[in-house]
């Protein structure tokens, strides 16, 4: 039965909150990290034998430290994703889709490749990330390890099992913004065996980290072929440490992207940008296509 937004986390179920996709409550109340919730956005009105790929995407630190309840619907609630999916479903998009971080050149390229191309869909599952950046004087990337055991033997088998999502390792993706970027990184490259693809948004990587990350990708790469990508923004504090990562790569010669694009680090970017930018390039990576 439909149930308000604020009632779907008391019992469970799916909630049809747009016309574009249904809304799901995953509950893991005795989660070896804790309990643990997330949302998981389903595509709807395609053929009911439609299968989609899957994205776990990762919220930033402003959602680790308010708690699980509202954490796992931070990129529903406060960064607007379900705007994102719902204009790409219905192109166009406009500047303001952007909330203005948007050059002239980026916007055409993006409408005409979505004319070319549709957005499909993919489904979208968006898990409360503990705070990894508790201890910032010694920042680990195994910090985020306890999560991403979380992630890949309990979340993901129900996704698989309880949506109508693609089985196969390169349709499953993961990505995030901050403090979720820089999960990802360490959850993807981790359990590589478990991804197709690896993204990030503004990660909160810092210049020293470069290098140990760099061989973290090296090793990923020996479970396949893995798409990766960076991406930072021109008023994006992490940018230098992002472009260092980049540079550290391609000396590697690990094959990734790496976009610099207008806007700050903040929630406008998250709900303009960032959603917008993650969701289409997943879309496309996750089925084997170019991304633009």
């Amino acid at each position: 039965m439909p149930r308000s937004g604020r009632q779907i986390a008391a019992d469970g179920g799916a909630l049809i909150l747009d016309a574009a996709f249904t809304e799901m409550l995953l509950d893991f109340p005795t989660a070896a990290i804790g309990p643990e919730k997330a949302i998981a956005l389903v595509p709807r009105g395609g053929d009911a034998e439609e299968r989609y790929p899957v994205l776990v995407a990762l919220h930033g630190r402003g959602e680790s430290v308010r708690g699980v309840e509202v954490g796992a619907r931070g990129w529903v609630d406060d960064y607007d994703l379900g705007r994102a999916i719902s204009r790409l479903r219905s192109p166009p998009l406009m500047r303001e889709d952007f909330r203005g971080f948007v050059d002239d050149a980026r916007l055409e390229r993006i409408n005409a490749s979505l004319a070319a191309r549709p957005f499909r869909g993919i489904i979208v599952v968006c898990p409360w990330v503990p705070d990894i950046l508790s201890s910032r004087e010694r920042p680990s990337l195994d910090a985020a390890l306890p999560f991403g055991t979380f992630v890949v033997d309990q979340l993901l088998p129900r996704v698989l099992a309880e949506t109508p999502a693609l089985q196969e390792r390169t349709a499953i993706g993961i990505d995030g913004v901050s403090l979720g970027g820089r999960a990802s990184l360490a959850v993807g490259f981790a359990h590589a065996d478990r991804f197709g693809a690896v993204g990030t948004l503004q990660a909160a990587v810092y210049d020293s980290e470069s290098g140990a990350i760099a061989l973290r990708a090296r090793a990923a790469l020996a479970n396949g072929a893995l798409h990766i990508r960076l991406l930072t923004s021109d008023r994006d504090p992490f940018a230098g440490a992002i472009g260092q990562l980049h540079s550290a790569l391609d000396e590697g010669r690990i094959e990734h992207e790496y976009l610099v694009i207008p806007g700050p680090h903040d929630y406008a970017f998250n709900r303009g940008p960032g959603g917008i930018e993650m969701l289409l390039w997943h879309d496309r990576v996750l089925r084997g296509e170019p991304p633009l």
